[in-house]
């Protein structure tokens, strides 16, 4: 049953075009584009700090924006209350959500690693296992941040709370631009964000170093802060 409705989850995420286009492509654009392209301060080769941070933007994109505009729109269709009167256990349609978001997330990495080495990547090979660790953490993390959004607003609301958020965390994260690089105090708030976590927890680790305690700390803080709301205020319908 978990395995089926894994599948069926990641079938309907893919086959979103709209979905796909937050998921896959715009990193992939920005990747390319913030490697190649002159702009801003970065030391050469430009895609050692590009790829990490686009890495997490792709797990926010998948892990919290796709699961929150999905579960919004499952909820408003009475998708989510029918499989709940099936057979299914409620942790199997759980489970397979998260499942195939971190599907989703090993896909997305391995496109746009491959992309990356294409560009002059070369991260330390030591830090390979852990940034697999700092990923599923960082999907968790933003995972239940998309429940909660996504499981107790409006669907359309939840579209525009989502792609706000989304926007926000790309920005104030240091994702689009270094966190050093931002005013001072988006800088200092940076760090503290998910999205500026995740971003230097990856950074590290493609570096060869050990993830920065604080980051993981930052990323687990979210990740239970976001679940302990979102099982209290997750409907249904």
């Amino acid at each position: 049953m978990l395995l089926a409705q894994t599948r069926t989850e990641i079938s309907l995420t893919l086959r979103h075009p709209e979905q796909t286009l937050l998921t896959l492509l715009i990193p992939l654009v920005l990747l390319v584009g913030l490697s190649t392209l002159e702009l801003g301060m970065l030391a050469p080769p430009r895609v050692d700090s590009v790829a990490p941070r686009i890495l997490a933007l792709a797990v926010m994109s998948t892990a919290f924006t796709g699961q929150a505009i999905a579960l919004g729109f499952d909820r408003r269709y009475g998708v989510i209350k029918r499989l709940t009167a099936t057979a299914l256990p409620r942790w199997v349609l759980i489970a397979g959500r998260v499942l195939a978001a971190l599907s989703v997330v090993a896909l997305q990495t391995v496109v746009l690693s491959a992309t990356a080495f294409a560009l002059g990547w070369h991260p330390s090979p030591s830090g390979a296992l852990p940034g697999v660790l700092v990923l599923v953490l960082g999907t968790l993390a933003f995972g239940a941040g998309g429940v909660l959004v996504g499981g107790a607003l409006r669907a359309e609301i939840v579209l525009a709370v989502a792609n706000t958020v989304w926007f926000l965390l790309l920005m104030g994260g240091g994702l689009a631009v270094p966190a050093r690089h931002l005013p001072g105090p988006m800088s200092a708030v940076a760090d503290y964000l998910p999205s500026g976590a995740l971003a230097r927890a990856l950074t590290a680790c493609a570096a060869g170093d050990a993830a920065p305690v604080s980051s993981l700390f930052v990323l687990l803080g979210w990740g239970v802060l976001a679940g302990g709301l979102a099982i209290r205020t997750t409907r249904v319908s």
